[in-house]
């Protein structure tokens, strides 16, 4: 079975977190999301890259989603949560996807 890349599964976390928040109106139903996506992206970061690289990368994970908020206030809350889920995206397929 291929493996899905990092890369979509932690652009897809903050997107899907976002999205699930909104919709459902229930912001922990949305960080819930997140952070499901985030453990499966760090694990596989882990799994591949090993721990210093997992943790730089979930680190990126976090700042995105915390940047995504005053980001929004400049450009709007959809084109923020899609910049920064391609900055994470970008990133993760750098340094993990890629080797591949």
């Amino acid at each position: 079975m291929a493996r899905i890349p990092t890369a979509v599964v932690a652009a897809t976390g903050l997107v899907g977190g976002y999205g699930v928040a909104r919709w459902s109106k229930k912001r922990p139903l949305g960080g819930v999301a997140l952070a499901a996506a985030g453990a499966v992206a760090a694990k596989e970061w882990q799994r591949q890259a090993g721990g210093a690289t997992a943790a730089a990368l979930s680190g990126m994970y976090v700042a995105a989603f915390a940047g995504s908020h005053p980001l929004a206030k400049k450009i709007g809350t959809w084109p923020s949560v899609f910049a920064v889920a391609g900055g994470v995206a970008a990133a993760s397929w750098a340094v993990v996807d890629r080797r591949k």
